[in-house]
Parts: structure tokens; sequence; C-alpha cells
């Protein structure tokens, strides 16, 4: 394919098909949350048990996505999104009609088969259709669907499960599924260059067992506790498994991931600042609802109503912020959205057992606000001073480490907060006992226990929230490290290279 034409000319069309059928992937991730209680009672299944349909599409998604590289490159774009359309929209199927609770976590890793496809072809998509100049704009709309789905998830499942069974919630997104897949058979064509690369099965195993030890070992540490011998086994395993792939692939001509991509040192920037602002995303995500609903007493629906405004700020201003890039650069974007999120972060750690609902809807929107100033715009920077030739594996890296980075520093958050709950429980019943204000009924010491648990996690929401800010101020710092990429004049597609070889 003509890649000037294609760029004079992009695929909008085509595009849109991809963005209907990542959109309800990523609302598909979060969707579930709200109704394990109601599936748990169900299906008679205890807690580690349910949670099986959240870590077991974690756990695919952490499997196919470092493997992405290899199926955008072996397979046709047109190809790939059908099986992948074909595979989320069986497991949906099959989580409606399930009768018993071994098959609906099967339904869910079928899901997760399909969608972890779909963000990493989107991508490769989206980089080659659109030059260079206008990509910022492209990755912005792309921002939409990443960061507006998976957020709208638990407030719309929280309405479904009020008034309908949790079999609604796969109800709804079955249609869409199936007609997206059925539009992509007549309408979706061929765009991304392929080659005939050789799937390394040790590579892929090596990787499933790193990235996916890693991500059950960090996610299972809140519920589990650090000291469970299946948490730290399976981190220690899956960081064993890593090394060993990174070795591996150092040394192949053809590897399944390229690591070798961190010798551009803007791509390298971009994937460290990302981490880090993974960290203090995701903690957020966490420790909000925790807050409203723990300490505050406000509804599972309430507290997703608080949230959703800044999913919906988020999600409108990528587009926007993507624009912006293409004019202004990540560096100035950055610099000004990293200043916003550690200013409200700051004021999220300092959170009263009366702070107002709308205040704190306020802090939170304003704090996506500024997060959406930085993540589209850094990550198309790095994108940006790649070669096509390795466009699937920096999207691949890229997805893998936004997962596993979210997982990790959730988990060391949470442990931070638990902690810190802990010894502020402590030190508030030992100041209680010292002074003489311990109650002497035992309707008076329940209502007073109640009072120190609500304080102590209070204390602990707070400074998990502090520490967040000093990861934000970690990405700050890096950030004035940031340049604006020129890309290689002589940067060619596979087909162009493969032509002139020949």
């Amino acid at each position: 394919m003509d890649i000037q034409k294609m760029h004079d000319k992009p695929p909008y069309g085509m595009i849109a098909i991809l963005f209907i059928g990542t959109f309800v992937a990523f609302l598909n991730n979060t969707l579930l949350n709200v109704a394990l209680p109601t599936i748990m009672t169900e299906f008679n299944v205890k807690p580690n048990e349910v949670q099986w349909l959240s870590t077991g599409y974690m756990l695919v998604n952490g499997i196919m996505i470092p493997a992405s590289a290899f199926f955008v490159q072996k397979f046709t774009n047109r190809k790939l999104f059908l099986t992948a359309m074909a595979l989320f929209s069986l497991g949906t199927l099959l989580a409606i009609i399930t009768p018993t609770f071994g098959l609906l976590i099967a339904a869910r890793m079928i899901q997760a088969s399909g969608s972890a496809m779909m963000v990493p072809l989107l991508m490769n998509i989206m980089l080659t259709a659109f030059p260079i100049e206008r990509r910022g704009a492209a990755m912005g709309m792309f921002g939409l669907v990443m960061f507006a789905a998976p957020a709208i998830g638990p407030t719309l499942s929280g309405w479904v499960i009020e008034h309908y069974s949790w079999r609604t919630l796969f109800v709804i997104v079955l249609p869409v599924a199936i007609m997206t897949l059925i539009y992509a058979f007549f309408k979706l064509r061929n765009i991304t260059p392929n080659r005939d690369v050789k799937l390394d099965i040790l590579s892929l195993a090596l990787s499933s067992v790193g990235f996916g030890g890693l991500l059950y070992g960090f996610s299972s540490a809140g519920d589990k506790g650090w000291t469970a011998p299946i948490v730290y086994g399976t981190i220690l395993i899956g960081a064993i498994a890593l090394i060993a792939l990174i070795i591996r692939q150092l040394r192949m001509d053809d590897p399944m991931l390229d690591f070798r991509i961190y010798k551009y040192p803007m791509f390298a920037l971009a994937s460290v600042i990302s981490i880090v602002l993974s960290v203090a995303m995701f903690s957020a995500m966490i420790l909000t609802p925790l807050y409203v609903q723990n300490v505050r007493g406000i509804s599972p629906f309430e507290a997703g109503i608080l949230m959703l405004p800044g999913a919906v700020v988020m999600g409108l201003m990528s587009p926007i912020t993507g624009r912006l890039f293409d004019k202004y650069g990540a560096r100035t974007m950055a610099i000004m959205g990293l200043s916003i999120t550690i200013i409200t972060t700051f004021y999220l750690s300092k959170l009263g057992l009366e702070s107002g609902y709308y205040y704190i809807m306020m802090l939170y929107t304003v704090r996506m606000f500024g997060i959406s100033l930085v993540s589209m715009p850094i990550m198309t920077n790095g994108m940006n001073q790649l070669p096509m030739i390795s466009n699937p594996h920096g999207t691949a890296m890229n997805n893998t480490l936004q997962q596993v980075s979210g997982a990790i520093g959730t988990a060391i958050l949470l442990t931070i907060m638990t902690k810190r709950m802990e010894s502020s429980g402590t030190d508030l019943a030992a100041k209680a006992a010292a002074s003489g204000d311990m109650p002497t009924t035992n309707e008076g010491l329940a209502l007073f226990q109640q009072e120190i648990a609500k304080a102590a996690m209070l204390d602990g929401v707070n400074f998990a929230f502090f520490i967040s800010m000093l990861v934000a101020v970690v990405a700050l710092l890096l950030t004035f490290f940031v340049k604006r990429v020129v890309p290689p004049k002589n940067d060619r597609s596979f087909a162009e290279l493969k032509e002139s070889k020949e």
C-alpha cells in the first residue's frame, strides 16, 4: 500500500470500527467489578474464588499483550481483528448463558484473549495511517477510548446491578460486539505491513511466566499479604523468568519482544514516565472509592458517580490534548499536567472526616484533567522516535508495562495505606486509653472502635495519597529531560524494506 497516499487520506471509517471494538473491550475490563458480590452469592463461591473473574482476565492480558508484537507482524490487521472480535463475542455469549462458575471464568478468559489484541492492533494501525505531525490528534482520539471506557464501567455496572441481573452487563455488550464484527467483515481492509516472523515458543513461555507471575503476585498482595508464599513466590518466579526473557531477546536476531528499542532515548524516557504516571493514576482510582465508601459511608453507586466527571473530562480532553501536542510538543503539556496532578494530589492527602462530596469530586476531576495532559503526549512522543518496523514492539512494550506498573503501584500503595492504618489505629487507641476517654458500655465501646477505625483509615488514605504525590514529583522531574522527536527521514515500512532487499 502507498504510505504517502494513506497519510494524505487516512482510513477514518476503518479506524472507527476498531475504536468501537476497543471501546467495548475496555469497558468490559471494569464492568464486572461491582457485580462480584452478587455473583459470589448466586454461585455460592468464596471471595478469593470470585476474584478470579478479574484476576483471570488480567492474567490472560498479561500473557497475550507481550506476544502482540508477533501477531501484529505475522498476521494481517483484518484477520487479527476479526479473530479477536470473534473470541470476545464468544466469551461474552458464554458468560450470558453459563450455568456454572467455572464456565464463567472460562468465558472471561476467552473474552480477554480477544480484547488483549485490540489495543496493540489499533495503535499500530494509527501509527501507520497518520503522518508523524498528525499523530498527536489521532492518539488523542485513542485516549478518549482508553480512559473513558474503563472509568464509565463501574458507574454503569452499579446502576445495572441495582435494577437487573449481572448477566445484563454482558447482554449490553454482546450486540455491539456482534455488529462491530459483522461490519468489520465487510469493510475492514489491510493497511499494516507484515513479515514472515517465527514464534519462539521458549520466549512466549518466559513472557507468560514472567509478566503473568508479576501481575498475579503484586495483584494478590493486597488480599493475601506480602508474606504469603503464593505472593512472594510468584513475584520471584516472574522476575527470574523476565530476566531470562530479556537476555534471550537481546541475543536473538528476530526477537518476539525487542528490548533493543530502549536504545532510543525518548522512547526509554517515555516508558519510565508512563510507568510512574500509571502508579499515580491507578492509585487514585483505588484510594478515592476506599475513602468515599469506608470513611464517608457513601454508597458504591454514588462513589461511581463521584468519579464519573473525572472520566468524562479525561475522555473529552484526549482529542484536544492530541492537537495541543502536535502544536506545542510533549514537554510543555507534561509539565502543566503533572503540576496540576501534584497540587490536587497534595489536597487529596489532606482530606478530613467531613470533607464535602462535591469538593472531593472537584479535586478528583481536576486531577484527571492534569493526567490527561501528560499520558498520551508522552507516549506518542516516545513512539515517534521508533522506526516503523519497531512500532509493534513499542506498542506491545507500552501496554504491557502499563498493566504491570499499575498492578505493582496499586499493591505497594495499598500496603503503605494498610500499614499506616494499623499503626495509626494502635496510636489512637493507646492515647484514648491513657487519657481515660475509653467508653465503659459495650455499645459505647463498639461506636468508639468504629470511630477509631474511620480515623485510622483516613490517616492511611491520606498518607498513601502523599506518597502518590511524591511519585508524581518524580515524573515531573523526568519530564524536563523530554525533547521533541524529529523522525528519521529514511524511515520505511516493512514492505518497502522488503522490496529494497529484493
